[in-house]
């Protein structure tokens, strides 16, 4: 395997007009974080499998379909018979950003054992990928914890994102520590100008890049900044790209995810070492309008834009 995910699979509601009665209609759309970031991998021609548990109900067998079809690796996938699959109500502002409201108390994502997790495909796979809403229980974060040393001591990088929903924590002193932990074992970290801000209480991104790397020793990090663009971080240097602002923008679902594939699929090819700022940039820029083209279709998992696509899009800027 290329990259290898554990986390949430469930279904975001996102909005998609009324009814004739005046009421918001919701399209049921395949999402969950780890899973987005693999659907857009397997667009950059990569090999993804995909660890996590749905409830045994129509919602969690429609997204294992919607994974499959993808080409994602669902071997690692399992089945919870008593806790149903998690479901996410998407809000979307008039700029495009969201707020969530979630059926999650518990989720079948939150059930998943340490004795469930696939060692095999761990033990074989290039870069292991995770995110913090794998931790917000005992139970899922004892088999994250787990995946991350088997794929560590069998010489996989380390990809994390923090992917930070408020809602789901209980304790956002508790939130912090768990993120805090996800950063100490990433080789790679995608982190958004928000959750930087509640980490380190700094709003500028380079002070607060620089706290954590100076604790953690990162080696390779990149902040989203939104509607600024993102930057690298990496042997002591700093690269930035410009964003890719578009006015028919309908919501900004999966766009952090599409970025970081794009990130992870350029470690692939590239590794995090001895980088030229040309070639991190050239990172940067495709990671960016890849996710300004997901910005503009609802949903995420089954739309993520093709590669020739985006170098259109690059190509006409």
């Amino acid at each position: 395997m290329d990259v290898v995910a554990l986390g949430e699979l469930l279904v975001d509601f996102t909005e998609n007009g009324s009814s004739n009665q005046g009421n918001k209609m919701f399209e049921a759309n395949p999402g969950g974080a780890p899973c987005n970031v693999l659907a857009m991998l397997q667009k950059l021609g990569k090999k993804t499998a995909f660890i996590g548990k749905v409830g045994d109900d129509s919602f969690g067998h429609t997204l294992v379909s919607a994974v499959k079809e993808q080409g994602i690796d669902v071997q690692g996938l399992c089945y919870d018979k008593q806790i149903p699959t998690t479901l996410a109500f998407v809000q979307t502002a008039i700029d495009g950003d969201r707020s969530f409201s979630f059926y999650r108390n518990p989720g079948a994502d939150m059930m998943l054992k340490k004795e469930e997790v696939d060692e095999k495909i761990l033990k074989e796979t290039r870069i292991f990928h995770f995110g913090s809403l794998s931790m917000t229980d005992e139970l899922c974060e004892a088999a994250t914890k787990y995946a991350i040393e088997t794929a560590k001591q069998n010489g996989a990088l380390i990809s994390f994102d923090p992917n930070l929903r408020k809602p789901l924590w209980s304790d956002m002193k508790k939130a912090k520590e768990k993120i805090l932990y996800g950063i100490s074992m990433c080789d790679v970290l995608k982190i958004s100008d928000d959750e930087i801000l509640f980490l380190t209480d700094e709003k500028d991104i380079d002070k607060g890049v620089k706290k954590l790397i100076d604790k953690y020793q990162i080696p390779f990090v990149c902040a989203t900044m939104g509607r600024k663009g993102s930057k690298a971080f990496y042997d002591g240097k700093v690269t930035e790209a410009e964003p890719f602002l578009r006015d028919d923008t309908i919501e900004t679902t999966g766009a952090g995810d599409t970025f970081c594939a794009c990130l992870l699929n350029d470690v692939l090819e590239n590794g995090i070492k001895s980088r030229t700022e040309k070639s991190v940039y050239e990172m940067l820029r495709f990671a960016n309008a890849a996710a300004s083209i997901i910005t503009t279709r609802k949903g995420a998992l089954r739309v993520m834009p093709e590669k020739d696509e985006i170098l259109q899009l690059i190509k006409k800027s």
